[in-house]
């Protein structure tokens, strides 16, 4: 925040991390007050000091907050929202996370400080290790009419979260969390027709992975048609063949769209996933998924394409494909 005081106190609050590649936090003076004397100008600026060593000091004094009366804790959440690098400075550092935590919930009046301090700094604390947990928090504990625009917010913001190292953790957070039937079904849309790209994110495939583990049948299923045509390249990926592995399990739909995909894929293409480090995991599973009456044409297809090859499955020490194959006897 642009300030026309010139007080510093960056030596001690040096550690603050970096948020979104700007420069570290640091406990800036107050604004100017036009006439307020020097007097009132210090005052303010050893309030700051001291709200700041509440919030972010030892846990044995968070059992002071119970003690506190009404006026001195509006008098803390007035102060501490009333300029956002103060209040960033606070969220996040892992103390002051959680002291703010506690703090939301307690009253309506000062929620409203809470929640206007994180929808000016939204995107902010929502990529922040600490200071994520704070807007979570605030979905979890303040009143319908907030949330919805939190909500809102997340919404318009998921795939940016998705990708990004903390946001993706915060994302699945609140997805965990969210029971209101119709933004929780926006949001799983909004996951699943950026299944793609997301699945090939270094963080966004941790969110795809998430949402599967849900088993939403509708958003499974909208899954499966996105990564339609790309399981086999997802399959060779570490992650990525995680991806592919769920929608196996989820049976039905998704795991004739990605056998139909192995099966589409040219022979050479094949036998070097049953070889790959993680591809032939998903090769494997799709044998043991489908080894059963209902899907007996997608386990035969499957043997009938690898069986030609089986002595080079040999060599893969990893893989027990070989040895499924093996124990089969095909019928002509």
């Amino acid at each position: 925040m642009a300030n026309n005081n010139s007080f510093s106190m960056s030596t001690m609050f040096n550690t603050i991390q970096e948020i979104l590649n700007e420069e570290p936090l640091t406990v800036p003076s107050p604004p100017s007050r036009g006439g307020y004397s020097l007097f009132h100008i210090r005052k303010a600026e050893m309030d700051i000091q001291r709200i700041f060593n509440f919030m972010t000091g030892s846990e044995d004094l968070k059992d002071d907050i119970s003690v506190l009366d009404t006026g001195t804790l509006m008098w803390m959440a007035s102060l501490m929202t009333s300029d956002c690098d103060y209040f960033m400075v606070i969220t996040t550092n892992k103390n002051g996370s959680k002291t703010l935590q506690k703090l939301m919930g307690m009253s309506d009046d000062m929620d409203v400080f809470f929640f206007e301090a994180i929808m000016r700094l939204f995107i902010h604390v929502m990529t922040d290790k600490y200071a994520s947990y704070v807007t979570i928090q605030g979905m979890r504990v303040f009143q319908q009419d907030k949330r919805e625009l939190m909500y809102d917010q997340i919404l318009r913001y998921a795939c940016f979260l998705a990708g990004d190292q903390y946001g993706c953790i915060a994302l699945n957070e609140i997805i965990t969390d969210l029971d209101d039937p119709y933004y929780r079904d926006q949001l799983l849309d909004i996951v699943a027709n950026n299944a793609l790209l997301l699945s090939n994110d270094a963080y966004g495939n941790f969110v795809v992975q998430h949402v599967l583990k849900l088993r939403d049948s509708r958003c499974t299923r909208n899954i499966a048609d996105k990564l339609c045509g790309y399981c086999v390249e997802l399959s060779f990926k570490k992650y990525g063949s995680y991806i592919v592995e769920r929608l196996l399990e989820a049976g039905d739909v998704p795991m004739a769209t990605v056998v139909l995909d192995l099966l589409a894929c040219k022979t050479e293409m094949l036998i070097r996933l049953a070889r790959s480090e993680y591809g032939n995991f998903v090769v494997c599973k799709a044998l043991e998924l489908t080894n059963e009456i209902l899907t007996a044409d997608l386990f035969y297809g499957l043997v009938n394409r690898l069986m030609p090859y089986r002595h080079l499955l040999h060599r893969s020490p990893r893989s027990k494909i070989a040895t499924i194959l093996d124990s089969m006897s095909v019928p002509n």
